[in-house]
């Protein structure tokens, strides 16, 4: 693709200006040059070194990436014997650890489901990085949540992350930034998975 346009028109050449800068699609480097006659010439396949860049290729972001599914197995066990969806559940795991089965926050929580030390028993957790068992018992814990909040998807996933006291305490989402921005970013993939 190529064109040339005279000095004398810098209305056109504004309007090619923002043609090439707004066009979400376009997906090539443009070079121009100003010949002898004074005359504006554009391309993405320059001939000769007089052309310099223009416009820098706008480079599509990557899609994000979504999970292989390496664990839909247990998720769907899960999902049947606690009730919970699958697209839930695997949005817990997304973002609770990037579906990294060894994953360890600072203040201790293990494994997929992110499980604290000190639940491991009620929830039948011997290793909590064994993904079976973090799947399980993260699924169990969650379907409680959602029975203690009749169903509201958010409370439960807030209470998930603060604490079920808090939550009951707020009557709402706790205005806790880290815990509105879990439940927004659990919210996010759930509805993301769902559309799979």
């Amino acid at each position: 693709m190529s064109c040339a346009l005279k000095r004398s028109s810098k209305v056109l050449l504004c309007f090619i200006v923002a043609t090439f800068v707004v066009i979400p699609t376009l997906h090539a480097d443009i070079f121009m040059y100003v010949d002898e006659a004074g005359v504006y010439n554009f391309t993405d396949t320059p001939t000769s070194p007089e052309y310099k860049l223009f416009i820098k290729q706008r480079r599509p972001k990557p899609e994000e990436k979504i999970p292989s599914g390496k664990y839909d197995k247990f998720i769907s066990e899960a999902s049947k014997r606690h009730g919970v969806s699958v697209p839930l559940l695997k949005a817990v795991v997304k973002v609770e650890s990037d579906f990294n089965p060894k994953a360890v926050s600072k203040k201790g929580a293990k494994g997929l489901m992110q499980i604290m030390p000190q639940n491991y028993e009620l929830l039948q957790i011997k290793d909590p990085f064994n993904p079976r068992q973090s799947i399980m018992g993260g699924a169990q814990y969650l379907s409680q949540l959602l029975d203690r909040f009749d169903g509201n998807v958010k409370l439960a996933l807030a209470a998930y992350n603060a604490g079920p006291n808090r939550v009951e305490r707020s009557g709402a989402i706790p205005p806790i930034k880290e815990t509105m921005d879990y439940v927004k970013k659990i919210m996010k993939y759930y509805a993301l998975f769902k559309g799979k």
